[in-house]
């Protein structure tokens, strides 16, 4: 498997850039960012730091957002962005702190000339291990990080949406936000509650014709691996021996998981944001399922959409229910 690195990403997200908007029919088939402002979330590796070259590549004015600068993948994507002459504008965000959030988005939008066009939402942290050696602050961190960063951003972004009656809110959650794996830690419950945040703003939002997307990644091989043995080894070091004994092999590993095996596209993931973004308004869907392997989540997005249609689709919130799903 070829290694991991930001050098490899900037080279595959050009030739992705090219390849999206090369061999189409005629030119308007090509998905074109051009004059959409994006503002992305978590932008020092993976998903985020490809999507934000490729978003830019494809005409897009982008802000790539992240944590702890400054870093050397800043340095890095900016001079990435300077080389190619590319429209990116690098802004501290950490999710987790109110005042960040708000600073970064108020920036955003001042030099964007209004309300965003396009908000992803990729800051994320990955735990594993049982849920009983989970403690108080492993829980908090993981939806501190997951579900309520996601929360204070798209509470900063939305009045100016709904404003402009127009905009598209992007949630990057995963296919463990449908289904479960024994010793997942935190992780597939906040992509549980993220899921349902995201649905019921997009409900929510339909009247104001701002929408909202979920995205469910498989595995890819991103920093998410090494970013997550880092937080288990911390809580490894907590968990008391009467519950570390009670699940020894599931805590023995934790820690040292790889993510070996995992050879998926990166780029998947931003392609499939790029191809989203560039629908027209009201065309976009509410879920789409991202990897070239197994998508076991598809089953039960199609029965929940179903199921909220049977069972609000005549109610008062009909409407809203229908402009999501139909």
């Amino acid at each position: 498997m070829t290694k991991l690195t930001r050098r490899n990403l900037i080279a595959a997200s050009a030739a992705s850039a090219a390849a999206l908007t090369a061999g189409k029919a005629n030119a308007s088939e090509a998905p074109s960012l051009k004059g959409k402002s994006f503002l992305v979330t978590g932008a020092s590796s993976g998903f985020g730091y490809a999507g934000a070259l490729l978003y830019a590549r494809l005409g897009a004015k982008v802000f790539a957002t992240m944590r702890n600068l400054p870093r050397p993948e800043a340095t890095e994507l900016a001079a990435a962005a300077k080389a190619e002459k590319l429209d990116i504008t690098i802004l501290p965000l950490d999710v987790t702190k109110d005042d960040q959030v708000l600073k970064a988005v108020r920036e955003a939008e001042r030099l964007a000339g209004g309300a965003l066009d396009v908000v992803i939402n990729n800051a994320g942290i990955g735990q594993s291990g049982p849920i009983e050696v989970q403690d108080m602050a492993a829980m908090q961190l993981a939806f501190d990080t997951n579900v309520m960063g996601v929360q204070r951003v798209q509470r900063a972004v939305l009045p100016a949406m709904r404003a402009r009656k127009s905009g598209l809110i992007v949630n990057i959650s995963s296919q463990l936000g449908r289904v479960i794996v024994p010793s997942g830690g935190p992780y597939s419950a906040t992509k549980f509650a993220l899921e349902a945040l995201s649905e019921q703003l997009a409900y929510e939002l339909a009247p104001h014709g701002v929408e909202v997307c979920i995205i469910q990644p498989g595995g890819y091989p991103t920093k998410v691996w090494s970013n997550r043995n880092r937080y288990n080894l911390e809580l490894k070091g907590r968990i008391d021996a009467e519950r570390a004994t009670g699940y020894a092999d599931l805590v023995g590993r934790m820690g040292a998981e790889t993510g070996g095996g995992r050879n998926a596209d990166v780029l998947d993931v931003p392609r499939a944001i790029a191809e989203i973004a560039a629908l027209p308004a009201g065309r976009r869907p509410l879920r789409r399922a991202v990897h070239p392997g197994a998508k076991p989540q598809e089953a039960i997005n199609r029965v929940a959409a179903e199921t909220q249609l049977n069972w609000l689709g005549n109610s008062p919130f009909g409407p809203w229910i229908k402009a999501v799903h139909d």
